[in-house]
């Protein structure tokens, strides 16, 4: 597994592309919705935490404030 969110991306289009199979019926549709699920869960918290790396950098390049400081555990 890779780590970049272009990566996160092609796995949610993996995703998509094997819930759209038709052939895909009874249990194994079920398994594949679950897994659908957690795939969601898991994306959607890294999503979250790029959200708000982003932010920190934002913060951080802010040049207009001086006495911006970035919290410790969000420095990288």
């Amino acid at each position: 597994m890779r780590n970049t969110l272009g990566d996160l991306n092609n796995h949610l289009f993996a995703q998509l592309e094997r819930l759209s199979d038709e052939e895909l019926t009874g249990e194994k549709l079920t398994d594949e919705i679950s897994r659908a699920k957690a795939v969601t869960s898991v994306a959607s918290q890294i999503i979250s935490n790029g959200s708000l790396v982003l932010e920190a950098r934002r913060l951080a390049d802010d040049k207009m404030n001086a006495d911006t400081t970035i919290p410790k555990m969000l420095e990288g």
